[in-house]
């Protein structure tokens, strides 16, 4: 049996969690303000304390220093309405456990309790200012994961990769790494490797002394050399040339850079955080991206999700970038209708947050007396004005390369693999003929004339296959 401290100022919470902690056998004490919480605690020490942040006199992130300083460390999980970044990295750079965005699910609660109660306590640094990192807004579960994984890393100087499409906000997220970091008084250094010509990419990256080539006037010093005490941000890391990650994997192990043209190496201590919207592990069986540089840049991984996935965080956003659109001559405050705001919650927002961003200025300049209306917003960008041909033929590198893992694993034992070709499409085939019918609502001939076969060939097939022509 535990001893629980549920610390908030709504009974119902204190109920529901007290009814949660004794239907397990704990011992369960509750407090309405952080004050009574402490005096309870040091009567009796509690094993686990769950706690609100925002509470009548003193809060509950400040609560968490005075139980530390009563009762030594005790896991705390932070309870909060108010699930932003900033609340995320307090909370963990206080000590906490977890924290929990209400309205909770008592399952989740539940296993963040046992967790709590059975697992060791993490130890986080200690908390230093913390800074608003501006545009990185969201409440919704999948932002509050994003927030959580940066809470946890940021203290650490574990390199971290962050993935996602464009436009998702991951320069935003490396950002928030470097300033809720111990390096935020060092540079954060943020190198768009794509923008760098193959030519001169080992020049920008690691610098290079005069006359070490045609056009080196002078010296310089790289970006590696430059994010010494703070942060090295790449940005699109895919498209760094091989040649050149063999001499970044070097630099990151021996935190040493060697300028072109010199033979003599400059110390450098960086922490690197790397972006891509690519699948590095399918570059990897490409030939096109070591396997030993992608493990180096990725001992933590977060993935930041697309817009059309948190729908949920569409209007606080667009809030978000209108409160800056203010006009400081007339004062107008821009508003969105609700038509507006159903309008841009439909879209698919294949431009992300970025998208987003550019249809509410878009709209704002067009909108009459400051309200904008489902007219004025410019025309959604479609996925392959975004070119997703790329993304495209990732997909299929993906498919050819199981197809060979098949077909390898079939001819094992070439005396045994017999009819590879049947059983091929026997795999290939019915898959796709279902979801060219699904697509055209069981009509035969469309669906015929969308795969590029006669319609009593395709007729024939889906018998063969026992597929249901609807």
């Amino acid at each position: 049996m535990s001893k629980l401290l549920i610390v908030d100022d709504e009974e119902s919470i204190c109920w529901g969690l007290s009814q949660l902690g004794e239907s397990h056998g704990h011992q369960v004490m509750t407090a309405s303000t952080a004050e009574q919480a402490l005096s309870l605690a040091e009567e009796d020490r509690p094993d686990v304390v769950v706690m609100d942040v925002r509470l009548p006199g003193m809060d509950g992130l400040t609560a968490m220093q005075g139980l530390r300083d009563r009762v030594g460390p005790v896991p705390v999980i932070v309870i909060t309405a108010y699930g932003d970044l900033q609340t995320a990295v307090e909370a963990v750079r206080n000590g906490a456990f977890d924290y929990i965005v209400k309205p909770f699910d008592l399952n989740q609660m539940e296993q963040v309790l046992d967790k709590a109660i059975y697992e060791s306590r993490r130890e986080e640094p200690s908390v230093g200012e913390t800074r608003q990192v501006d545009g990185l807004v969201g409440s919704t579960p999948e932002m509050q994961d994003v927030f959580k994984s940066i809470a946890l890393v940021s203290g650490s100087e574990a390199s971290v990769l962050l993935s996602g499409e464009s436009g998702t906000g991951k320069e935003l997220a490396a950002h928030a790494i470097h300033r809720f970091s111990e390096r935020a008084s060092g540079p954060f250094i943020a190198v768009n490797i794509a923008s760098l010509s193959e030519s001169l990419a080992e020049s920008e990256l690691f610098g290079h002394l005069q006359g070490a080539f045609t056009g080196a006037e002078s010296t310089r010093v790289g970006f590696l050399e430059q994010a010494d005490q703070g942060t090295l941000f790449l940005d699109e890391v895919a498209d760094i040339p091989l040649p050149i990650q063999i001499k970044l994997l070097r630099a990151l192990e021996e935190g040493e850079v060697l300028p072109v043209g010199s033979t003599q190496r400059v110390k450098t201590n960086f922490r690197v955080i790397a972006a891509t919207h690519r699948n590095l592990e399918s570059l990897i069986k490409q030939g096109k991206f070591r396997h030993d540089l992608y493990f180096r840049l990725c001992t933590f991984q977060i993935d930041i999700p697309p817009l059309r996935k948190r729908v949920g965080d569409i209007c606080t956003l667009a809030e978000f970038f209108l409160e800056r659109l203010v006009d400081r001559q007339s004062g107008v405050q821009y508003r969105l209708t609700a038509e507006a705001i159903s309008e841009l919650e439909k879209r698919p927002w294949y431009g992300n947050v970025r998208e987003l961003r550019n249809s509410i200025e878009h709209a704002a300049l067009r909108a009459r007396g400051g309200t904008i209306l489902p007219e004025d917003l410019p025309a959604p960008v479609s996925k392959s004005f975004l070119g997703s041909e790329e993304s495209d033929a990732d997909s299929d590198i993906m498919i050819i390369e199981l197809l060979k893992q098949w077909a390898e694993q079939q001819l094992i034992d070439p005396v045994q693999a017999t009819n590879l070709y049947e059983k091929l499409m026997a795999l290939i085939e019915p898959p796709v003929m279902n979801v060219a019918l699904d697509q055209f609502h069981g009509q035969c001939a469309p669906a015929a004339r969308c795969l590029g076969l006669h319609r009593t060939t395709l007729s024939k097939k889906l018998k063969q296959y026992g597929i249901e022509n609807k």
